[in-house]
């Protein structure tokens, strides 16, 4: 073993990580179409020739940056559901399949890890954000994660129609995706919790019965719009 390689393989790793780690946080602060090779190299105190030769392009650092942190998320998620579906067969209910969606998120931010305090900012960003290099890699990437969820979904919620079922889904996590990316998580957890505790059972009651209801609750027909156009006349 050559001895003198060990600092050299060390400070590489190091450049990789704090490049990472400066990406990360300008890309939960700003989105990715803000985000400048030069606020990179900056923040992460290297030059444009580092960034290159670990990452290549601007598109591939944000890929990584989203895999370092989604990867491990819905590896959880997925074995999470798979317990469930296993140990439940037909008993799966809508609420069992959102504790396998959030749970690892929720325990993930509440980690030892690295940035584990941004990490529920991270996320509602990554899902929020508009930018065709992030939504492509998201949906490429995860596919068969999301293909797995949607199954579930669809056989808890057998009355929905698979147009219904997307919309709603699509509605209620698109929601919550941009209250977090807002940031201030703690504070929005304290006030969704009103202060009555922050604890995992809680905390998933409270969210997933909302996320329930939307998912649940029969919408409107034509013929229900009556009250709403009686007020929209007085306007």
């Amino acid at each position: 073993m050559n001895f003198t390689d060990a600092p050299t393989r060390v400070s590489t790793a190091d450049t990789k990580t704090r490049i990472l780690d400066a990406a990360e946080a300008l890309f939960v602060s700003g989105g990715f179409d803000a985000l400048s090779m030069r606020q990179i190299t900056a923040a992460a105190q290297v030059n444009l020739a580092a960034v290159n030769y670990h990452f290549g392009s601007k598109d591939a650092l944000i890929q990584a940056v989203l895999a370092r942190q989604l990867d491990p998320l819905h590896e959880q998620r997925l074995d999470m559901l798979t317990r469930l579906e296993t140990k439940l067969g037909v008993k799966l209910q809508c609420e069992h399949v959102l504790i396998a969606m959030f749970l690892p998120a929720v325990r993930m931010s509440r980690s030892e890890a690295p940035h584990a305090d941004r990490f529920l900012q991270f996320l509602g960003r990554a899902y929020t954000d508009p930018s065709a290099v992030v939504r492509d890699f998201i949906d490429t990437h995860y596919l068969e994660v999301l293909g797995r969820f949607f199954l579930a979904f669809q056989r808890a919620l057998p009355e929905l129609s698979i147009d219904d079922l997307a919309f709603r889904l699509h509605f209620a996590m698109g929601a919550l995706s941009g209250i977090l990316a807002g940031g201030e998580t703690q504070r929005l957890l304290k006030e969704f919790t009103q202060g009555q505790g922050d604890h995992e059972s809680f905390l998933l009651t409270r969210l997933i019965t909302l996320m329930t209801a939307a998912l649940r609750v029969p919408l409107p027909g034509p013929q229900d719009t009556h009250l709403f156009d009686s007020v929209i006349q007085l306007l």
